[in-house]
């Protein structure tokens, strides 16, 4: 994370109740996005993610991923989703789900003071930070980018799917990192 995203400025540590450390690493921004902060997971990647339905998960086969959240900064209090993406990390160990990119996850309550989100879609990984390579027969690192949806986009997502509802943030020219921004018009 640090050759991608720099050197984090913050960090904070949570752990849950028969699961591992989770930690989450605040990245200033810095050259031409200035203006961009980064929140990123560690520790959600040191156990595989096991299918639900297994009667005994593999400690070693499955597969692994971070969390990225990336906002504008100074917009609105987000250094408060530290808490809420510990949680969102801890959802493999606690919940027994494989969080995958097309994925909603769900917080229960607003992402920080004043979101318009409790919920966030997993994106595609790939473009910020590369997959980490780890001795086989451990599958990868995946660094799986957060999108922060409204409630009304995460009903019309659960109903026309991840790739609808990206083609209609595309379409409007949404920005994602936006921390106060509307919901996109679902009409």
């Amino acid at each position: 994370m640090r050759s991608s995203l720099g050197e984090p400025d913050a960090r904070a540590a949570v752990t849950f109740l028969g699961t591992d450390r989770i930690e989450v690493l605040r990245f200033p921004g810095g050259g031409q996005e200035g203006d961009i902060v980064r929140y990123a997971t560690l520790g959600m990647s040191s156990q595989p993610m096991a299918d639900p339905t297994a009667v005994l998960a593999d400690p070693v086969k499955g597969p692994r991923a971070e969390l990225v959240l990336s906002v504008r900064a100074g917009l609105a209090d987000t250094d408060k989703v530290l808490r809420p993406l510990a949680v969102l990390a801890a959802s493999p160990q606690v919940e027994g789900v494989i969080v995958a990119p097309g994925a909603s996850l769900d917080v229960g309550e607003t992402l920080w003071p004043g979101a318009p989100f409790t919920s966030v879609l997993v994106a595609e990984p790939g473009g910020l930070v590369e997959d980490l390579e780890l001795d086989a027969p451990l599958d990868p690192v995946r660094f799986l980018p957060l999108l922060p949806m409204t409630a009304n986009e995460a009903a019309w997502k659960r109903v026309h799917g991840a790739p609808a509802l990206q083609e209609r943030w595309l379409t409007h020219g949404t920005d994602l990192r936006d921390p106060s921004r509307r919901s996109v018009p679902l009409g």
